[in-house]
């Protein structure tokens, strides 16, 4: 049987429409219920995303074109719906940018039997069924003729819908936003082109200085040292500071530490979070392009004299580190504690030596790998498997709340642990002053209304997924400078990565223009 491909370009939407957006329709289903009031519009709607799908693909189906680039979205689209059915997540642009930063060993994490099912009856197989339609092709003239007749076609149609069905269209795109993120192709398509086409806007764009004066104001001749400890994906009610019935953090509990309960991220991905605590923008304001083309804390820190080091056992964040020592503890070349994957304790090998060289105040970033999902019980030491069982695979929906928590509560276990021992280290120091602040950069959902992992849209995105730990430790030196009973009075009040910029230039004495006494946690 030949196809055309006009006729190609409708099945293959047909088909991804039909087989691609069970999570589109089931969330569609939850707003607009299945009765005689709104079941015209939902058969609409079906109707309207394949002939947009169509239209789309109008546009890039020629000769040459059509079957490679109908064979990529089948593809993609097949990643896309497994990862959309199995964690709830959309493909957005900060997704899109959390792709590109993610390196092998975390995509490995997500591969499954049942990836790899997806991949074969939703990609493979009707990537094969492509490859082998016959299509007809005319001349020239007569193809883009054709193309020119099939999209005034789909154009008639989507606006005969819309008017017919109006009073459904209109709640459907002014009031229910969210819903539209689900589709499958389309959403992550426009979101693939947006991010392209900011990255390439932005490829020649300038940094923009804030200051070119910025300077440390000692109070004495002592040294300071400040250890800035990032987790990952820790949300606040994990902490049995905050109130969890679990203890799961025994180490801390033993330290003078003061704990901030009320603490929310900037993003709900690292890809957002860690740039933004680290921009002089808020949450409002801050854009990857902002933070990635304007000098941030540790270009001033730098500017200022601070000797800064950032050590990550997670991403790559070097765009932040540009003008810092950058070193990777992913890596057993670096990192002397490596088992299943090389443990967050092993950032503090050799940082006793690096402190005692500086001859200048320190700064250093301890990028965790934390609790990063979905395979939990891969993020700690067997000896802190302390709440079992756990959930021994990548797949949650597999496992149940109570084994999915158990591995995520060893994770946070092995996170007190670790931070117990920076402060450790940092008490070695006893004739410097010297801190530790712990904050996660995001929070995760763990099943909560079937949400796993995180990344939705802010304004869509649960409490779990936004509200952070924050904790800090000052030692007895840095006491003397800090008034800490006056700081834990404030534990209880609101506060935001936005803080974090001010806090660090104000406990590391940088005297600025911009910074802003305000925003700063430790000001009294």
């Amino acid at each position: 049987m030949k196809f055309t491909t006009n006729k190609l370009i409708i099945f293959v939407s047909i088909f991804l429409v039909l087989f691609d957006n069970y999570l589109f329709f089931n969330n569609l289903i939850e707003v607009y219920p299945i009765n005689s009031e709104n079941i015209y519009f939902l058969i609409s709607l079906g109707i309207f995303l394949i002939i947009f799908t169509t239209f789309l693909f109008a546009f890039v189906s020629f000769k040459y074109t059509t079957k490679p680039i109908l064979i990529i979205i089948v593809f993609i689209s097949a990643f896309t719906n497994y990862f959309m059915n199995s964690y709830n997540v959309v493909i957005d642009t900060t997704m899109i940018q959390n792709i590109f930063n993610t390196n092998i060993n975390e995509a490995f994490d997500l591969f499954s039997l049942k990836l790899i099912i997806y991949l074969v009856l939703l990609g493979l197989i009707p990537s094969y069924l492509i490859s082998k339609v016959k299509i007809q092709y005319s001349s020239f003239k007569i193809e883009l003729l054709n193309k020119i007749k099939l999209i005034v076609v789909l154009i008639v149609l989507m606006i005969i819908i819309l008017y017919s069905f109006s009073k459904f269209y209109t709640s459907f795109f002014r009031e229910h936003k969210p819903l539209r993120l689900y589709t499958n192709p389309t959403f992550y398509i426009y979101s693939s082109f947006k991010y392209l086409n900011t990255t390439l806007s932005n490829k020649n764009q300038k940094m923009k200085i804030l200051t070119s004066n910025a300077k440390i104001i000692k109070t004495n001749n002592k040294k300071r040292v400040v250890i800035l400890v990032i987790g990952e994906a820790v949300r606040a009610n994990r902490l049995s500071f905050n109130g969890y019935k679990r203890e799961t953090t025994p180490f801390l509990k033993l330290e003078d530490v003061i704990n901030f309960s009320q603490v929310s991220s900037c993003g709900t991905s690292t890809a957002v979070s860690v740039p933004c605590m680290f921009s002089v923008y808020d949450k409002d304001n801050y854009t990857h392009e902002k933070g990635e083309f304007t000098q941030n804390l540790m270009d001033i820190l730098n500017l200022a004299g601070v000797n800064t080091l950032w050590r990550d056992n997670n991403a790559n964040w070097q765009e932040i580190a540009r003008k810092t020592t950058y070193q990777n503890f992913k890596s057993s070349k670096n990192n002397p504690v490596c088992d299943i994957e090389c443990r967050d304790i092993g950032m503090l090998n050799g940082l006793q030596e690096y402190i005692n060289k500086s001859k200048n105040d320190v700064f250093i970033v301890l990028h965790q790998m934390g609790n990063h999902g979905p395979a939990y019980y891969k993020r700690y030491p067997k000896e802190f498997e302390k709440f079992t069982p756990v959930c021994k695979t990548n797949q949650l929906e597999e496992c149940s709340a109570n084994e999915i928590g158990n591995a995520y509560d060893n994770a946070i276990l092995y996170t007190d642990y670790f931070l117990s021992k920076v402060i450790n280290l940092l008490k070695q120091n006893d004739d410097l002053e010297t801190a530790m602040i712990y904050l996660s950069d995001h929070g995760e959902s763990l099943g909560e209304n079937g949400l796993y992992l995180h990344g939705l849209p802010y304004f869509i995105a649960p409490k779990e997924q936004t509200h952070i730990p924050m904790i800090m430790w000052f030692s007895k030196t840095l006491q003397q400078s800090i008034d800490t009973k006056k700081i834990k009075q404030k534990q209880n009040e609101k506060y935001s990565q936005d803080n974090i910029f001010h806090t660090i230039l104000g406990i590391m004495n940088i005297e600025t223009k911009i910074y802003n006494k305000k925003q700063d946690i430790l000001n009294e």
